[in-house]
């Protein structure tokens, strides 16, 4: 991410209030004297993933396991987003699996690289593609998968106010792409548990 003046605290509580008289409120009201310090507030979890490096999680691996070298995945770890475009909110789950190569990592570590992607200003596409890299990246596994399924505040409540709708990607790589065998194995392990033999 390129570098920025990042505002004070206090300019960020004045641009909640531009934006709460842009409305067509009163900031000075009783109820919203401290809306500009509780959107701050709330900034600073929703995006806390501008302070965290991703990489890092996954920097501590394990290689006393035995030999084993089967796929691993971590489904169902939900996310909070939100979009780029509308700042509006994105919420989902993301399932993460990857074939080891001589290493393994602490399932923590792959649900704290969803999130720390996830609290970002996000392309669902993009995250999707940052987590799978970041983690072929760092793990150098045999191949990793990554499905992302959320749903878009930005079209359920604005432009086509569409309830009900979510979106899914994915991203293979290595031996998920190239194997239809092994990414069908993983997407059974997404949908119900254990693949049928």
């Amino acid at each position: 991410m390129a570098d920025i003046d990042k505002p004070s605290r206090e300019e960020a509580e004045a641009a909640v209030r531009t934006l709460l008289r842009w409305a067509g409120e009163d900031p000075a009201r009783e109820g919203l004297l401290d809306t500009p310090r509780r959107v701050v507030d709330a900034y600073g979890d929703w995006f806390a993933g501008y302070a965290t490096c991703p990489k890092t999680y996954l920097e501590r691996t394990f290689e006393e396991v035995a030999g084993y070298d089967e796929m691993i995945v971590l489904r169902d770890i939900d996310f909070e987003s939100h979009c780029e475009h509308h700042m509006a909110p994105i919420i989902g789950r993301a399932h993460v699996g990857y074939l080891p190569n001589g290493k393994v990592v602490g399932i923590s570590k792959l649900a704290r690289v969803v999130e720390s992607f996830a609290r970002r200003f996000q392309v669902q596409e993009k995250m999707t593609a940052q987590i799978a890299e970041v983690i072929d990246r760092v793990l150098q596994p045999r191949g990793v998968a990554v499905v992302v399924e959320a749903s878009h505040e930005c079209m359920t409540t604005r432009g086509v106010h569409k309830r009900g709708v979510s979106m899914t990607t994915s991203t293979m790589l290595g031996a998920f792409r190239e194997d239809a065998r092994t990414r069908g194995e993983f997407l059974q392990f997404i949908r119900s548990g254990l693949p049928q033999r």
